[in-house]
């Protein structure tokens, strides 16, 4: 895996525990049924991975992630909702701890963004799927992204984002990428989707904005781009007040576009 940009400050993690399976992975719910085996990749807090749990039960969930402190977290989630069918477990997606054909269903949400081969990666996530399977995959793409009002502090901050996930061996703008990734990897029956987030409401607006001011100066993203010569100390400051001033404005609108892929392995 590359470098992950994000880190895992507070404010990274509460963005992260925002994400449920209805507003992260729609686009599978209803390939979804009780009974069956699921891998969740890079699954960070748990509230996705919870909530397939509960789909598929009582089939088994087991859901992977390169950080260890935050599977603490995600157990803590499964346990609050009585969950009994879910494992957490370090691991990583370019080389997946299991034997061929092992899971029904093989999810990964904002994974393949951050690492370095994206299409080993799906070739992994191929591999422990069984046949007649589904892989599923979602990543934002960041040159996608749209706001208004304009505002420079946050094109700034766009500009040093992506240069600086990419300096990490990424691709921020990789939902564009999933459908050629997908076919390089040797996936069949691939569907090909696209959703938003929008961020418009005050409360969404506040959660949003305070989200990235709080990142853009935290470790992670903020402290590297500054590491890499891509901002400085003031460009952090700055870019941190942009998106307060975003926050605050009554007409601000934010949209993020997200590529999505299944694909059902032949076998059916």
């Amino acid at each position: 895996m590359a470098v992950y940009t994000h880190g895992h400050h507070g404010a990274v993690l509460r963005s992260h525990r925002s994400r449920t399976a209805a507003n992260s992975a729609g686009y599978l719910l209803d390939r979804l049924t009780a009974g069956q085996s699921l891998l969740d990749v890079g699954c960070g807090p748990g509230t996705i991975t919870a909530d397939l749990a509960a789909l598929v039960a009582p089939g088994r969930v087991v859901a992977v992630d390169q950080a260890a402190d935050v599977l603490d977290d995600a157990r803590a989630v499964a346990a609050e909702r009585g969950l009994t069918n879910v494992e957490f477990r370090t691991g990583d997606v370019a080389a997946l701890d299991f034997p061929d054909g092992t899971f029904d269903v093989v999810h990964a949400h904002q994974v393949l963004q951050h690492v370095a081969d994206p299409v080993g990666a799906l070739r992994e996530m191929r591999r422990v799927c069984r046949p007649g399977g589904v892989i599923a995959a979602r990543d934002v793409d960041y040159a996608a992204m749209t706001w208004y009002p304009e505002n420079p502090g946050l094109d700034r901050w766009l500009a040093i984002y992506r240069r600086t996930a990419r300096h990490n061996g990424g691709e921020p703008d990789a939902g564009r990428r999933l459908l050629s990734w997908a076919r390089a990897a040797g996936c069949t029956g691939i569907t090909c989707t696209a959703s938003t987030w929008c961020f418009a409401t005050p409360d969404e607006r506040r959660f949003w904005s305070e989200t990235w001011a709080e990142r853009i100066m935290a470790p992670g993203i903020g402290d590297a781009a500054v590491a890499y010569g891509y901002a400085t100390e003031a460009d952090r400051a700055a870019i941190a007040a942009a998106w307060r001033d975003w926050g605050a404005n009554e007409d601000g609108w934010f949209a993020i576009t997200h590529g999505e892929i299944l694909s059902r392995l032949s076998g059916d």
